[in-house]
């Protein structure tokens, strides 16, 4: 087994962090709002009390992704896999494992598949980049 290559975790946990600002920000933005019930006013007044502090929810989430791109890392580690064998894995992340996740969610949530396709195609592109991310720095 060979050791995780750590630039690449964190700089790929950052690439799908930026990619997560751009895509629910100017790219689907207002629509992700729109069928979460956002309005313009509440995202204005910000976390409500109970609510978690912007600062903490962006930690969080980056937090997350770092994990999934330790574990990322670490498979890709165990198995030494050629470059688009690495892309595929990511590719298979994202749409076997992340959308389905979600999805299942959402099922039982009755939530729109609108939203479904903005949330999954996050996670599938943010793995996509993430596998890029590994192999550049491979």
């Amino acid at each position: 087994m060979g050791a995780v290559n750590l630039p690449a975790v964190f700089l790929g946990a950052a690439v799908f962090f930026i990619i997560g600002a751009l895509w629910y920000g100017p790219l689907f933005g207002k629509a992700w709002r729109e069928l979460n019930g956002i309005t313009e006013e509440m995202r204005k007044a910000g976390p409500q009390a109970g609510q978690n502090p912007t600062w903490l929810i962006m930690l969080l989430a980056f937090l997350f992704e770092l994990l999934i791109c330790v574990m990322f890392g670490h498979m890709l580690a165990r198995t030494a896999p050629p470059p688009h064998v690495v892309m595929m894995m990511a590719g298979g992340f994202g749409i076997s494992i992340m959308a389905p996740a979600i999805g299942i969610n959402y099922l039982f949530q009755m939530r729109p598949g609108k939203l479904f396709a903005i949330d999954a195609g996050y996670f599938i592109v943010g793995m996509l980049a993430v596998g890029g991310v590994f192999v550049a720095l491979g």
